[in-house]
């Protein structure tokens, strides 16, 4: 059995998705102040090859909790994505993300532990290596994160390698880029409040009442003047978790690996594409920039094409087709 902490979350919810369709239990660990009831509720009623869902509660500051779920299953390995994740959150109030991210996850390292689990895939970002020197960004890029988001990342991976050559607990830490889209059977998608991403904020403004998209900053040195970023599809991405799963059941050593598509969209792009594909003109209102947005951040995917066989083959328009599914659905 695979437990997977934040399990009805976003990202989390989709992994679920994937290790049941390849032929693992899990049980969802989850204390739902991010993560949704009836996203669980979902992922427990799935008929996928008989597999088994349980949903747990708990809070990663509680060791208790955590001790609790593996004493109650026989846990083989974790996948990680419990965290906060806003980034202007971290700037305001970095104490919740040093307690809750790092502390939180020490704490999940140390019931692994006590339980003899060994393996971990954890849910990194491309946060930890704050401004840019180079595009692509390969794993080698130097890691200075710019905000206590990305920062509280890095310490975890500084911890896990810690724990690896003391303890042998071994772990793959997956950066992500900027995630997208949603199940291509509209089972779960993307569910934040607030809604901080940018396909879901511009889908947002074809339904009424909900006001101009805007769009911060046309004056970057791209092709357009809009930010350019790296889309990965949610699906592409829980099917690396699952493919660094497998990895670590076959021996591989602790590791990091990039997600992202190796390939840029700006802003602007992804909005004229979000038309296309609702046939909706969508207000746009264009605003000045954010402090601390880079110009451009594209992943180089190489690594983890390459030793955990990966490949992503969702489009951005696949990425966006389905968000807006689920919008609909979600409102409905």
């Amino acid at each position: 059995m695979i437990l997977v902490t934040g399990g009805a979350g976003y990202i989390g919810s989709h992994c679920v998705i994937a290790l049941l369709e390849s032929g693992y239990d899990v049980v969802i660990f989850d204390s739902m102040e991010i993560g949704h009831r009836e996203t669980a509720e979902t992922l427990k009623n799935l008929d996928c090859k008989g597999r088994v869902v349980d949903v747990m509660e708990g809070d990663l500051m509680n060791i208790d909790d955590i001790d609790r779920v593996f004493e109650t299953h026989r846990v083989d390995a974790v996948v990680h994505f419990a965290a906060y994740s806003q980034v202007a959150e971290s700037m305001r109030d970095p104490s919740k993300y040093w307690n809750n991210n790092v502390v939180g996850t020490m704490h999940l390292l140390d019931s692994m532990r006590s339980h003899g689990v060994n393996s971990i895939v954890f849910s990194s970002t491309a946060a930890t290596y704050g401004e840019p020197e180079y595009i692509p960004i390969d794993e080698k890029h130097p890691q200075n994160p710019i905000n206590p988001y990305g920062s509280s990342k890095l310490v975890i991976e500084q911890m896990m390698d810690d724990y690896d050559k003391s303890y042998g607990l071994r772990s793959v830490r997956l950066r992500y880029f900027n995630v997208a889209g949603a199940d291509h059977l509209n089972r779960v998608g993307e569910w934040h409040v607030p809604e901080t991403h940018l396909i879901p904020n511009i889908l947002k403004s074809t339904f009424g009442g909900e006001g101009d998209f805007k769009m911060f900053g046309d004056d970057y040195p791209t092709r357009d003047g809009t930010c350019v970023r790296d889309y990965v599809n949610v699906e592409d991405l829980a099917d690396a978790h699952v493919l660094a799963l497998k990895y670590l059941e076959n021996g591989g050593t602790t590791d990091f690996f990039n997600l992202g598509t190796n390939d840029g969209s700006t802003v602007k792009e992804v909005f004229d594409e979000c038309e296309r594909i609702t046939g909706q003109r969508i207000p746009l209102k264009v605003e000045g920039r954010r402090p601390g947005d880079p110009a451009s951040l594209v992943a180089d995917n190489r690594k983890a094409k390459g030793i955990l066989g990966w490949n992503p083959r969702r489009t951005l328009a696949d990425s966006i087709s389905t968000a807006y599914a689920w919008e609909k659905k979600r409102r409905e």
